[in-house]
């Protein structure tokens, strides 16, 4: 009897232990694993919401508030009360038509076609999804090769679907009820229907009375500038590349993240953390209590070197200048009336803070989705970045380059002169002309190299370039910043320099891969293969201005956290190369650029000769390959004699580099004559 007794009690024990486990599991599992809890007899679930931190904003140098964020308002759904109320799948088709009536889209991850012949569209999805799809199917036994068509039928037993409803309805139903079972076994968000409701549509949405259904406050992007689109860049819903990426970081699989510009350059800092909001409702989806779980953390401002007053005044003078141009051309022969498009770049000299950078033809980056299609049919692609991912040929703006080389090694002094004879003979088999000779048939005579910086001589540079040599040119270009990497945050073409290396790189054929004394002349007045974006441009001209001390160019100032209170980190002026310029090659390079403005003769007097500003500067026009009129180019810094902002313009099929001086007045304007003018924008409290 004794030992029975033992073995009954053994085996109520044993049981009862094995039952006591599995309900402290089950409760690890519900209260721990997933705090998304039914209390039984109380009538009562509990559910986690993730809430979006606000994105940090981004600031202009002056701290004007360029992207900020505005309140809006997002739809969730909860399956507890849904699922609680009489008819949830008539409560769903009836949301789901509306939707369709107010042409509203909302989520929907189920990866099958929404029409017949059904076809699984998988592709469209990350492989986080496509992972949740299979556990659905696993979750359901259902075959992982079963069809879509099969896969429809399947769904609609499962969930109940009337025979009668039409295949939109089931498809629109289905897909909803495919969202709200996944978070029945994954660690998903709550299911999100909308998000950025306008007030409208909300107030008809609820007026439904979906079980379930709640409004969630949250933030969208907000653009307080029409400027600058190519520079600040946009947010979106992550693809499934960038999903694979930057879930790594913790990301929602919902987030929207920086798709370029500096909203992608600096994602990590403006992105924030999410919060957790904790609540718990009854039966009918009321809600009897709710606390944050975990606290939302807003991303950090970034405030920018940009400055919104002289990007407006860029764009808008950049824009002004090409459209006239296509009306009415430049000069006798009216040339430029094909011009397509162009950029500017504005440069703090002993900095490298990139001041402005504008591109034509830009758009409105608020309202970018809703014009898509017909930004990328325009035919001058005003999507397009052209101030940092064209590369352009310099034309004679390089001749700075080529006299620096020359007089740095003392290739030719400061007194060393060339008789302009038009047609440049030295070559039998290549004999290009200088541009004042081909287009009046006259010669600048004998000229030294300030001069002929002056009047741009391409007669002098031809002599100069065949003493000097492709060797010393190059590695000349490259310390001055042309073809190398800025260092800017943005994506950015490097271009490249005329040289034996560009030439094998960039053809094919053997025969065309050979440097030859006609790329070396050429190179010598920024031709040959010589390439470069106006970023690189307007960094070189700073460089020239500094004496060969060339900066990293920058679009941070500094990052500051989200209430303004405390700086977390402010970016140094960096060093990218030095050159060491002679005292001689110096002074004839300023004397050269000044008399290109002072002097009658000078290029750039026309625009510049009465300027109350000493200014340096260089035109350019440069062949191309397709025809058209020639491109423009032009570059400057001022004042003289402490040069602090330096400029570079360019203007596709703009015929004649002088006239683009106009556009950098207009800067300079709003540098030194109306500086302390009215800002476009709010400024924001940030830190002093």
């Amino acid at each position: 009897m004794r030992y029975n007794f033992k073995l009954r009690l053994g085996l109520f024990l044993t049981v009862f232990g094995i039952l006591m486990g599995a309900y402290a599991y089950r409760l690890i599992q519900l209260q721990v694993v997933n705090p998304r809890t039914n209390s039984g007899s109380t009538g009562t679930y509990t559910y986690d919401t993730r809430v979006t931190a606000a994105r940090g904003e981004i600031l202009d140098r002056n701290g004007n508030v360029l992207v900020t964020n505005r309140a809006s308002y997002n739809l969730i759904i909860t399956g507890y009360a849904l699922f609680n109320s009489e008819d949830p799948n008539e409560s769903l088709r009836q949301l789901a038509s509306l939707c369709r009536e107010l042409e509203i889209s909302y989520s929907d991850h189920l990866p099958v076609t929404r029409v017949k012949p059904y076809e699984y569209e998988t592709s469209n999805y990350s492989d986080t999804w496509n992972n949740y799809f299979r556990s659905f199917l696993r979750q359901n036994d259902w075959d992982a090769d079963v069809s879509a068509a099969q896969l429809i039928k399947l769904m609609r037993s499962r969930f109940h679907i009337p025979n009668d409803w039409s295949d939109e309805d089931v498809r629109d139903v289905l897909g909803l009820r495919y969202e709200l079972d996944l978070r029945n076994y994954s660690s998903l968000p709550t299911y999100t229907l909308l998000s950025d409701v306008d007030a409208t549509q909300l107030a008809e949405l609820m007026e439904l009375n979906t079980p379930g259904m709640q409004v969630l406050a949250s933030t969208v992007r907000e653009y307080n500038t029409t400027c600058a689109a190519h520079i600040l860049g946009r947010t979106a819903a992550m693809s499934p590349e960038e999903w694979e990426v930057y879930k790594e970081k913790g990301y929602a699989m919902d987030a929207f993240v920086g798709k370029d510009g500096l909203e992608k350059a600096f994602e990590d800092q403006l992105h924030g953390t999410d919060g957790v909001l904790r609540t718990t409702v009854d039966r009918e989806g009321n809600i009897i209590a709710q606390y944050y779980a975990v606290e939302p953390k807003a991303g950090a401002n970034v405030e920018t070197t940009i400055d919104v007053n002289f990007q407006r005044v860029a764009e808008e003078a950049l824009g002004n200048y090409i459209l006239d141009l296509r009306e009415n051309g430049v000069g006798s022969k009216q040339e430029g009336k094909d011009a397509e498009g162009g950029a500017v770049v504005v440069v703090d000299v002993k900095t490298g803070a990139v001041l402005a950078s504008a591109s034509y033809p830009t758009f409105n980056i608020a309202t970018f989705s809703q014009d898509y299609n017909e930004l990328i049919q325009d035919k001058y692609s005003p999507i397009f970045n052209r101030a940092l991912m064209q590369a352009y040929p310099p034309g004679s703006i390089y001749k700075m380059c080529t006299s620096i080389a020359a007089l740095n090694d003392g290739i030719i002094s400061r007194n060393f002169t060339v008789e302009d004879k038009g047609i440049y003979e030295y070559y039998k088999d290549y004999q290009p002309a200088c541009y004042l000779w081909t287009s009046s048939k006259q010669t600048h005579g004998i000229i030294n190299c300030a001069q002929a910086l002056a009047v741009s001589c391409n007669y002098f540079f031809y002599e100069v370039g065949r003493l000097t040599g492709m060797e010393r040119m190059d590695k000349t270009a490259k310390a001055l910043g042309l073809g190398e990497p800025t260092g800017v945050e943005l994506p950015e073409t490097t271009g490249w320099r005329a040289n034996e290396e560009s030439k094998k790189a960039l053809y094919s054929d053997p025969k065309m891969q050979v440097f030859t004394d006609g790329d070396i002349i050429a190179m010598a007045i920024g031709q040959s293969e010589n390439r470069f974006s106006p970023l690189q441009m307007a960094v070189y001209t700073a460089a020239v201005a500094n004496r060969g001390v060339r900066y990293k160019a920058t679009f941070l100032n500094r990052i500051i956290s989200a209430d303004y209170q405390e700086l977390i980190y402010e970016m140094k002026p960096e060093v990218a190369s030095v050159l060491t310029v002679t005292e001689e090659s110096w002074n004839v390079c300023e004397r050269g650029m000044r008399m290109a403005v002072a002097d009658p003769s000078g290029t750039a007097n026309k625009v510049f000769g009465e300027y109350p500003v000493a200014v340096c500067a260089k035109t350019g026009t440069a062949q191309h390959g397709p025809g058209g009129s020639d491109h423009a180019s032009f570059v400057c810094y001022a004042p003289a004699d402490d040069p602090q902002i330096a400029i570079a313009v360019y203007v596709e099929k703009g015929a004649q580099g002088g006239s683009l001086g106009n556009i950098a007045k207009a800067i300079f304007d709003a540098y030194f004559v109306n500086a302390g003018g009215n800002d476009t924008v709010s400024p924001e409290n940030a830190m002093s």
